[in-house]
């Protein structure tokens, strides 16, 4: 069987899967509306949050643009503060819809500087909204985002978070951090096929969305928060992978979320350290390295892909390379979600068979 650790879609335990065999229920009756309302209340709990959580079918991108358009007008100013692919795209969205970004871009492999943020936020006193990518995939790094929301709310300014990669795995607590709209999504750390975004709306967020004047239709919370009340989702769900959810969400609930935080940290911590002890360095700052997923730089005449590729045909390993202008230059480890040592440990065996094959001298 493949060996996949990438930063997701993420392995998924026997009984999630064995969730989805499920038959089709009506998505418009009782039985939907006890799992939906199930699986909010579950998720409110794993958000750490009083506020509304919704279910959206849809990629965590979707997520991304229903958090857009559901606070902010065209010609809102929004900061962007970016340091990575995925901050990028979060902007890109922004601006498609009209809003005027002020990017605030830091180098890939280091988190956001919280001076920087300050200074921005004085300069540009009309900015309505921050938007802010918590955990970095495609570098490796989660920003500090206890400190960028103290930042942010000393000015009052709307904190809408790209969480897609770290909810659920690392420790972000909604409601005590002051995020206004927090997305995530279902094949990251929460062990689910890929379909389901899954967001959070604060009190802020519901004022900002009373005024904002983006289009949106299939993104509307507040279809979603109407047809919640009545166990519903506005459209058609992606049923399968609600089931699949629900499950997923009882195994993390059973183990409690301080213990998948701590056991992502642990498996985070012994992936960095095998990995250095191979002769090769990280690519993340480490003070700031995620736990989860684990940037490698390449060096000493390392052939990144080739090595992706022996790893795959040879070893059945699947692992994620550079993404953008760090294609070739780096690779990654994904170690979030259904994962413990002893995956990490299969891979960097593999590892030491692979880089000397692939260029590596250390």
């Amino acid at each position: 069987m493949e060996h996949l650790r990438i930063p997701g879609p993420t392995p998924c335990p026997n009984e999630i899967l064995q969730a989805m065999t499920k038959q089709m229920i009506n998505h418009r009756g009782p039985e939907f509306g006890q799992i939906v309302n199930g699986v909010t209340a579950r998720l409110k709990q794993l958000f750490q949050t009083k506020n509304d959580v919704f279910l959206l079918t849809g990629s965590g991108t979707g997520g991304l643009e229903a958090a857009i358009v559901n606070t902010l007008s065209p010609g809102d100013k929004a900061l962007s503060i970016s340091i990575g692919v995925f901050g990028e795209r979060f902007a890109t969205i922004a601006e498609q819809f009209g809003a005027e970004v002020i990017p605030l871009k830091f180098e890939w492999g280091k988190a956001a500087d919280i001076d920087s943020i300050r200074r921005a936020l004085e300069t540009e006193p009309e900015i309505r909204a921050v938007l802010v990518t918590h955990n970095e995939t495609s570098t490796g790094v989660t920003n500090d985002l206890a400190r960028v929301s103290a930042t942010v709310k000393e000015f009052d300014k709307l904190l809408l978070v790209d969480a897609i990669s770290s909810l659920g795995s690392i420790n972000l607590p909604v409601d005590d951090w002051h995020c206004d709209v927090v997305v995530t999504g279902s094949q990251k750390g929460w062990m689910v096929p890929p379909g389901l975004a899954m967001v959070s709306v604060s009190e802020a967020a519901w004022q900002a969305h009373a005024v904002a004047k983006m289009p949106r239709f299939y993104w509307d919370f507040t279809k979603a928060k109407s047809y919640l009340e009545k166990g519903q989702t506005p459209w058609t769900p992606a049923m399968s992978t609600v089931f699949a959810l629900s499950a997923s969400l009882e195994i993390m609930l059973e183990e409690g979320l301080a213990n998948v935080i701590a056991r992502h940290a642990q498996v985070a911590k012994a992936a960095r350290d095998s990995v250095k002890s191979l002769g090769l360095p990280l690519f993340a700052d480490e003070c700031y390295a995620s736990n989860t997923v684990t940037a490698i730089a390449a060096s000493n005449r390392l052939d990144v892909k080739k090595m992706l590729k022996i790893l795959r045909e040879e070893h059945q390993i699947v692992l994620g390379g550079g993404q953008q202008r760090l294609d070739g230059k780096i690779f990654r480890i994904g170690h979030m979600g259904w994962v413990t040592e002893d995956d990490i440990e299969v891979v960097i065996s593999a590892l030491k068979v692979v880089l000397p094959q692939a260029g590596f001298r250390s």
